[in-house]
């Protein structure tokens, strides 16, 4: 479980604006989280750099810092803020960029979790070497959901890169859907974010095993 902290969003507007994010926090990791996630876009998701230090100062899972990183130096900047991984987009980026970009969180010792949302996406993570993939479910044009494509493309995640499903997880029988795929972990950001009761929520969805014998070896 990688629980996010999410204010708002583009496809759902006002999620949790006045979030207590120290106590999110906590509750995340209290209820079993393996990582957090950190909104920290500010005009559409009303996220801030401020949460994720604030999270690094609170908490002792891995953090991802999610936004959109376009730049080698918001890479850099990722890392001194305390992040262990930054989400890069691969269809925000050209092919030579999103090589740099990964490249640049190897030279500052951060993961990169490259996003995909087809093959040719996931080929060019692929080729690239990285070792976190999200296979995200919404179409950020339309920001609809279509639960097959992590269907689609898990199974074809080499066992040794971590694959994480992204995107309409609401029940553990979502986790269960994509862990019989081949997800090693989810991440999850309106459903937690928006509960009064974060540590349960969060307990509610962690009982499921993975099973990576549904992805190529």
């Amino acid at each position: 479980m990688i629980a996010e902290v999410k204010r708002s969003s583009p496809s759902k507007g006002a999620i949790n604006i006045g979030m207590n994010v120290e106590r999110q926090l906590r509750a995340y990791e209290a209820g079993g989280a393996a990582a957090i996630s950190i909104l920290t876009e500010p005009r559409r998701f009303g996220g801030s750099n401020d949460d994720l230090t604030l999270a690094r100062g609170c908490v002792k899972l891995p953090l991802l810092k999610k936004d959109f990183h376009v730049d080698v130096v918001q890479i850099l900047e990722a890392r001194a803020l305390g992040a262990s991984a930054a989400l890069v987009i691969a269809r925000a980026v050209a092919p030579d960029r999103l090589k740099e970009l990964v490249q640049a969180g190897r030279d500052a010792g951060i993961e990169i979790l490259v996003e995909v949302r087809d093959e040719r996406e996931l080929d060019l993570a692929l080729t690239l070497d990285a070792k976190l993939i999200g296979v995200n479910n919404r179409n950020l044009e339309t920001l609809q959901i279509d639960p097959e494509t992590s269907t689609r493309l898990l199974p074809l995640i080499p066992r040794n890169v971590v694959a994480i499903a992204e995107s309409g997880v609401r029940s553990i029988a979502d986790v269960a859907r994509v862990a019989s795929g081949g997800a090693d972990a989810v991440l999850v950001g309106s459903e937690l974010s928006k509960s009064a009761d974060p540590e349960k929520a969060v307990r509610s969805l962690i009982d499921v095993p993975r099973m990576v014998d549904a992805r190529k070896g």
